[in-house]
């Protein structure tokens, strides 16, 4: 599939809304609510926390797992689904849309 965009991080703040079991819901992003559609992949990968200058009091937590998300939403029932990439920072309680494939691209 190919990328709507470019291939670089977009790494866009967006809002995630989770279920009470802390699955993802719903993304808003372009101020628009993107529902999930289908069962989201979660996964971590490791901050490269030695090429950081963030320091951290002891006792602060995990400071490297860096957590992902990758889920197919759409806007309607109808519309073609999208996958959204998100990601958050270990010492951050943002989300970010790191990047979005697009079904409709990988057509063309």
């Amino acid at each position: 599939m190919a990328r709507t965009t470019t291939d670089n991080p977009l790494d866009v703040p967006v809002q995630v809304r989770f279920t009470a079991k802390g699955i993802p819901l719903a993304v808003r992003y372009d101020d628009r609510i993107w529902a999930v559609a289908a069962e989201p992949v979660r996964w971590f990968t490791r901050a490269d926390w030695w090429n950081t200058a963030q320091r951290a009091p002891v006792g602060c937590g995990d400071l490297v797992s860096v957590e992902h998300w990758q889920v197919q939403v759409r806007l309607t029932s109808t519309s073609a689904l999208r996958t959204f990439d998100l990601r958050r920072d270990p010492l951050s309680e943002q989300w970010v849309l790191a990047g979005i494939t697009d079904a409709g691209a990988a057509a063309a």
